[in-house]
């Protein structure tokens, strides 16, 4: 699957991958990847919300699935009014004039048919969620979706291989960065073991693997696995002086929800000596494309 990456300046803009990833739970489910615009509306623009870029009016954030819904490619796409009229890739990404036309989408019928293999259908999910999201990421949007990777591998046919990594990541790279935090989260300190194994430490990257980030000590974190979670949702970020910011949308109740919040203006840990700190510029992307709403310090 083939289609131009939207982008708004230098933003990326993962609605299309959202889109189609909706798709395929709801042809799972159900047979189909036909879908109206007002079916599609509110969960699309959800996902969107959830995993892209924040949004600056709470307007904008409930109809996001619009653009994907004019804009993705017709070879894989079939858009048309309730007529059954062909609506083109030219029409206004706009709610109100989609709503109005009936519009309703499906998948090329050939698209369909490939997908009706189960492995395949698991290839494509696993190759776009590893082109533009990260491991953490990919779990929580199939849950999101409802599509069981691993029992649609199980159910394809013979043959259908596993979609290879676009960059595979450098060998090394993950016992690098835990050895240079000394197996410690970089935000709370977490440095859980199962006897001389380290367990629930990650090495995240900060500029995303799936948007060409460097696998490289200068780009990357020893987190557990919740402030992991939170990183690439967006919940935390980090500031130019390597500080814990959280976002202004984040909220909790309870007194372990709660414990996040505590996080903002701390310092974060500082690698092992001769190891490198985190590159502003990396830190500068992810402020711009995953951190959610106003910094709290």
């Amino acid at each position: 699957m083939q289609f131009r990456q939207a982008r708004v300046g230098q933003v990326r803009v993962p609605h299309k991958p959202l889109l189609l990833l909706w798709l395929f739970g709801q042809f799972v489910a159900t047979g189909s990847s036909a879908a109206s615009y007002q079916q599609a509306e509110e969960p699309v623009s959800q996902l969107i919300n959830d995993f892209g870029p924040p949004v600056a009016s709470p307007a904008a954030a409930s109809q996001r699935a619009a653009m994907p819904f004019v804009h993705l490619e017709r070879d894989l796409w079939d858009l048309r009014d309730a007529a059954g009229q062909e609506i083109g890739p030219d029409a206004p990404e706009r709610r109100a004039w989609l709503l109005d036309r009936g519009a309703i989408g499906r998948l090329q019928a050939p698209v369909q048919r490939l997908f009706a293999d189960p492995g395949t259908l698991a290839a494509a999910a696993r190759l776009l969620l590893d082109r533009h999201f990260t491991p953490v990421l990919a779990e929580l949007i199939c849950a999101a979706v409802d599509l069981d990777i691993p029992a649609l591998d199980l159910a394809g046919s013979e043959g259908v291989a596993r979609a290879a990594r676009s960059w595979p990541r450098r060998r090394g790279f993950a016992e690098e960065v835990l050895r240079a935090y000394a197996y410690q989260c970089a935000m709370c300190g977490f440095d859980g073991a199962l006897g001389h194994y380290p367990v629930g430490i990650d090495a995240a990257h900060v500029l995303w693997h799936s948007q060409k980030g460097p696998d490289e000590i200068a780009n990357a974190l020893a987190l557990c696995a919740l402030h992991h979670a939170l990183f690439d949702l967006g919940v935390l970020g980090i500031t130019d002086e390597r500080r814990i910011c959280v976002a202004g949308l984040y909220v909790a109740r309870s007194e372990a929800g709660r414990a996040v919040d505590e996080l903002a203006g701390k310092p974060l840990l500082i690698p092992r000596p001769h190891q490198p700190t985190v590159d502003v510029i990396h830190i500068s992307w992810h402020h711009q494309q995953v951190f959610k709403g106003d910094i709290r310090t």
